[in-house]
């Protein structure tokens, strides 16, 4: 099973928030997830970022690959 880091959308209709989470790549967006890792919300000022660094690194060991997306707020989450 190939597993990807990614963002799935929440929130109501023209109000977006974002989890993110460890789910199988064959998945549509808003399929089920195989674990909750965060949540980043880009409509707050400043904007809202918390990520599990912990469990991020744990399914990188494990093979898991994280989308560009992912990829640049574990950059700013770090910062």
């Amino acid at each position: 099973m190939a597993v990807h880091i990614r963002l799935t959308r929440v929130g109501a209709t023209r109000r977006p928030a974002y989890r993110v989470i460890a789910i199988d790549s064959r998945r549509s967006r808003d399929g089920r997830a195989l674990e909750i890792l965060g949540y980043y919300n880009p409509l707050t000022d400043p904007i809202t970022l918390k990520l599990d660094d912990e469990r991020i690194a744990f399914w990188m060991s494990n093979g898991a690959r994280p989308s560009d997306a992912v990829q640049r707020l574990m950059k700013v989450a770090s910062e």
